[in-house]
């Protein structure tokens, strides 16, 4: 079964490209409704990488619903200049280990409109058995509230900390407008 989703984000796209690779947004998109923490030594990276990454999953932040890889690769040489990523991970344990087939895929480019904000498209193909039409509408409606997560979230992903921050005015050595 196929869930997909296509909306502009206000943001531009280097904002939106490394949203998504946040394990930060990653979990406050799926809040409420999940609860992800990482089974990694030391927790869920600043920013995902590409490879697996352990974690174990709560419906509504309670009822444990196993464990799941996250298999992250990455595709930014593209000559159209969409940015991929794509998460193939499988279910370890629990009721994330009935889903046989996942392939999420979140594309980022520029809006085709020319408006500085980001084309923000997202695949969800999964497999769970005879299972696959009974999970449909529960994947339907959490991705739909994810969108609406990600699309309140994209206008605060525009500071950047360390890119955005104030130079020093060489005159007077406060910190200003350069």
């Amino acid at each position: 079964m196929r869930v997909l989703l296509k909306k502009v984000l206000d943001c531009d796209p280097d904002a939106a490209w490394r949203a998504i690779r946040s394990p930060a947004v990653f979990r406050e998109v799926s809040s409420p409704l999940l609860a992800v923490d990482s089974l990694e030594p030391g927790g869920f990276p600043t920013v995902w990488q590409p490879g697996d990454h352990p974690a174990t999953f709560r419906a509504l932040g309670l009822v444990p619903m196993g464990t799941q890889v996250i298999r992250l690769a990455e595709q930014t040489e593209r000559p159209d200049g969409v940015r991929i990523l794509r998460d193939t991970g499988y279910g370890v344990s629990g009721a994330l280990a009935a889903v046989t087939l996942w392939d999420h895929r979140m594309a980022i480019a520029p809006d085709p409109a020319g408006t500085g904000k980001t084309l923000y498209r997202d695949q969800l193909i999964f497999k769970a058995g005879l299972g696959t039409i009974a999970l449909w509408p529960s994947f339907w409606a959490f991705w739909q509230v994810r969108m609406l997560r990600l699309e309140h979230l994209a206008p605060t992903w525009r500071h950047d900390v360390g890119v955005d921050a104030p130079v020093p005015v060489e005159n007077d050595g406060e910190y200003g407008q350069a």
